[in-house]
């Protein structure tokens, strides 16, 4: 028997980076995992590799889609609020609508994960959103997603308090710059607007970890499964940075 035997998990943005190894490493610690995303073959691909693991293709900002996720999955054991997005821009050429793609992606899905992951969740279950060290501090040229990622840490505090006594946890993991294809596509944008070379760019992200290397995607697994599994329970409300000590 292995560390999370039968028990039911959903991973939202699973089609890649942080939220694709996650599953893997939980459907191999025994779970049945059931990630979501707007990518169907991305999906598709993580899915196959694995007996443990499906998929839907649900777009965590559509309220009416999640509602519907949670009720056909019914209970689970563990929910993973992952699904998230970055976008740069100076504040003052920050549209709204830019504005509003980051909280919708970044905050309200991760609203609409833990409202309606909350509602199906066994005794003892764990609801985990991904935040970022941008909801710990603050970054120039990302107002919108540190504002978002803030918000993210918030709403785990007070679900947090709110459900203290049912058996439960609410946390938040807060990566600091992780090698995941979001990354990556800083590094493109920043090369399209600043004519640096894809080293030079990555090299900026790597500085800002203490380690002087990016956060790897195993790494924030590893402290989703250590939240999930025995011992952990008075883990709670909590925005645990994985940065390598970044303050």
């Amino acid at each position: 028997m292995t560390l999370l035997t039968d028990k039911r998990v959903v991973i939202t943005g699973g089609g890649s980076g942080i939220g694709a190894d996650m599953a893997m490493a939980f459907a191999e610690a025994g779970a049945k995992v059931t990630i979501t995303g707007r990518r169907e073959a991305a999906l598709k691909a993580v899915a196959d590799q694995h007996s443990h693991l499906d998929f839907a293709v649900v777009d965590v900002t559509d309220e009416a889609a999640m509602v519907a996720l949670f009720e056909t999955i019914g209970r689970v054991d563990i929910v993973i609020a992952n699904a998230g997005a970055a976008e740069s821009a100076p504040l003052t050429k920050t549209s709204f609508e830019q504005w509003q793609r980051m909280l919708n992606v970044n905050l309200s899905g991760v609203f609409l994960t833990l409202r309606e992951g909350l509602k199906q969740l066994n005794d003892g279950g764990r609801l985990i959103a991904v935040a970022s060290t941008a909801g710990l501090k603050g970054y120039a040229y990302v107002g919108a997603y540190c504002a978002a990622k803030h918000g993210v840490v918030g709403l785990v505090r007070s679900l947090a308090a709110e459900t203290a006594t049912r058996n439960m946890t609410v946390n938040a993991l807060c990566p600091g710059f992780t090698d995941t294809p979001l990354l990556t596509a800083s590094v493109d944008n920043i090369v399209a607007k600043t004519g640096q070379s894809a080293e030079q760019a990555t090299s900026h992200f790597e500085s800002t970890n203490p380690t002087g290397r990016l956060v790897t995607p195993a790494e924030v697994t590893a402290t989703a499964l250590w939240l999930c599994g025995p011992n952990s329970g008075a883990i709670n409300g909590q925005a645990i940075s994985i940065s390598g000590g970044e303050v």
